[in-house]
């Protein structure tokens, strides 16, 4: 398994910008799909935003779609989440999730869901307010 450790959760208000960072032990070159997912209270963990090793493939959330950017430096072996316009709505614990056999193709579409990961983050809170 992956360790990966997340950081820049923070209190911000609607409108605002965050950038999300994961740091991974390791980062294989070719078939890994590196993933933010995110949990409410109360609610599923859902997907957010993905990309395959090679940066080829990337995914999004219809939410998050044109507001949100997903990154990675494999030099670094950093994922990084970049989020802007940011609504109440988005408040979450936000999870890392790393999948050593790349990225899943479900109905027509590339996507990761919570049971394909393979390691998970501890996660980092980000809070919008109104």
């Amino acid at each position: 398994q992956v360790h990966l450790v997340e950081s820049g959760g923070n209190s911000v208000q609607a409108g605002g910008s965050l950038r999300l960072s994961c740091a991974a032990s390791e980062y294989r070159a070719n078939n890994n799909c590196m993933a933010w997912f995110r949990q409410a209270p109360g609610k599923e963990r859902e997907g957010v935003a993905g990309t395959s090793s090679s940066g080829i493939t990337t995914f999004y959330a219809n939410s998050v779609k044109g507001r949100f950017t997903i990154s990675q430096d494999t030099a670094k072996n950093t994922l990084n989440l970049q989020m802007n316009s940011l609504k109440p709505e988005d408040n979450a614990m936000y999870y890392c999730a790393a999948r050593g056999g790349g990225c899943r193709w479900y109905e027509g579409a590339w996507s990761l869901r919570p049971i394909d990961v393979d390691s998970w983050g501890q996660g980092t809170q980000v809070t919008v307010s109104s």
